[in-house]
């Protein structure tokens, strides 16, 4: 695995935006989506940090989702898009978020201010690279569609595909029994990467997609350790995340346009209007400072009388 340790917002960009030239579209087309977090954490879905069994809790999870949130949601008899649509609002799934946006990644490493003291960390994964890893015949659906990452109608279209269960093994399997058989082929778990329908404003403002691993019990961090020519890692020093922020908000890249409703309207605000705090050792020197001073200019006898109530 490449790893950064950047020193500049020059330096930054120039990491984030290595690769872009695409000679066969003679255009700058990034291979690589991107994923912000506010300190070096492992790369876990919120399923798997849920404990148990993943593939048997997964199960329980989407239809109950599935069976509460009927009325708030337009329904579609696709198990894929209820993964995406329960993912996008919270619900633990084996989906991990990605933008294809460096600096929407870049915004969710630098928004907690809670944070600020720890390092944080961008991903960058070359799904180019990811997808020549597929199994032949998803290689061949995603070349068939010009496509790099998959829509959930195209999941479908692969699990019809493949033929149907047993009758022993309906409801949940049926949906997700085709990537079991790939992975048998294959002799090890894949990855790919769906892109969600445009649910609302907040997916599309955020270039969001998910990426799944065909297994929900493997852990995408030993994936890409066994992958490593496939992802990158830029560390950023916590020195740094102060600008790198105030850089984002110039560019429009917000909470504001990111969540677009009151919500984040009131998020952006209450950290762009919130008083800074100097550093430590600033604060120390201007503590001195202000100690040298009075040295050089005691205080009047109205002052120390102030000073005393």
């Amino acid at each position: 695995m490449h790893e950064y340790r950047v020193s500049s917002w020059l330096e930054l960009m120039d990491v984030l935006h290595q690769d872009t030239w695409n000679e066969s579209l003679h255009r700058f087309r990034s291979p690589y989506v991107f994923r912000g977090q506010g300190r070096e954490l492992p790369l876990t879905t919120t399923l798997q940090r849920l404990g148990g069994d993943p593939s048997e809790l997964e199960r329980h999870l989407v239809r109950a989702f599935r069976k509460y949130a009927y009325g708030s949601v337009p329904d579609r008899d696709l198990l894929w898009y209820w993964l995406a649509v329960g993912q996008h609002h919270g619900l633990p799934t084996r989906l991990l978020d990605w933008s294809y946006s460096p600096l929407v990644a870049l915004h969710f490493a630098t928004a907690s201010e809670d944070l600020y003291g720890e390092d944080g960390v961008v991903w960058m994964l070359n799904f180019s690279e990811t997808n020549a890893g597929l199994p032949v015949p998803l290689r061949d659906m995603l070349e068939h569609e010009g496509s790099a990452v998959f829509t959930v109608d195209m999941l479908a279209a692969l699990g019809e595909a493949s033929g149907a269960l047993p009758p022993s093994r309906l409801g949940f399997d049926s949906d997700t029994h085709w990537l079991e058989q790939y992975e048998l082929v294959a002799g090890q778990p894949f990855l790919l990467f769906l892109e969600p329908p445009s649910l609302d404003q907040r997916i599309v403002q955020q270039s969001a997609l998910f990426s799944m691993l065909s297994n929900p019990n493997a852990q995408i961090g030993d994936w890409l350790h066994a992958h490593d020519g496939a992802v990158q890692k830029i560390i950023l020093p916590a020195e740094l995340k102060g600008e790198i922020r105030d850089k984002l908000d110039q560019a429009n890249i917000t909470e504001r346009t990111l969540f677009p409703d009151l919500g984040g309207l009131s998020q952006w605000l209450r950290r762009y209007y919130r008083v800074m705090e100097p550093p430590q050792d600033e604060a120390a020197e201007e503590q001195s400072d202000g100690d040298r001073s009075s040295a050089d200019h005691p205080l009047t006898p109205e002052e120390v009388r102030m000073k005393q109530h």
